[in-house]
């Protein structure tokens, strides 16, 4: 059952007055009560709504592959104690010195490939408020 889209099968109008007919309101209460069952049927099912477990949390079957944030909107993970957990590993798609953030943040992380001068590095670098900086010696990347 597919989660319905709109409201358009609610309609109120045989029902908003104590002088309708119950005759006519009958259709009216069918088709509501057939919206309730689609959404009752649409938990946990392809364009459906996500149920929640005996914890009140999202089943991880229910959790999509991959989350994508909308247009030029950051992704934000803000979990209430302030540490993200990753179980497994961690794989940062790598980049090129001129492929970095014009206006990086301190902490930003990355996988750099080939620094300002175009040498070849295929290392971890951090933003430290001032300049990227190899997690290996924390020296700083060449810019040019």
């Amino acid at each position: 059952m597919a989660w319905p889209t709109n409201d358009s099968n609610i309609v109120t109008t045989n029902l908003d007055s104590g002088t309708d007919s119950p005759a006519a309101a009958r259709p009216d209460l069918k088709a509501a009560l057939d919206e309730l069952a689609n959404v009752i049927n649409g938990r946990n099912q392809a364009s459906g709504v996500a149920g929640l477990d005996a914890r009140s949390k999202i089943s991880a079957l229910q959790l999509p592959d991959e989350i994508n944030s909308s247009a030029a909107t950051n992704l934000t993970i803000d979990p209430t104690t302030g540490v993200v957990v990753i179980e497994d590993v961690m794989q940062l798609n790598p980049v090129a010195f001129g492929s970095l953030p014009a206006s990086p943040a301190k902490g930003q992380v990355a996988y750099l490939t080939t620094d300002g001068a175009s040498t070849s590095k295929d290392l971890p670098i951090y933003y430290n408020g001032s300049s990227w900086r190899y997690f290996s010696d924390d020296s700083a990347v060449a810019t040019s």
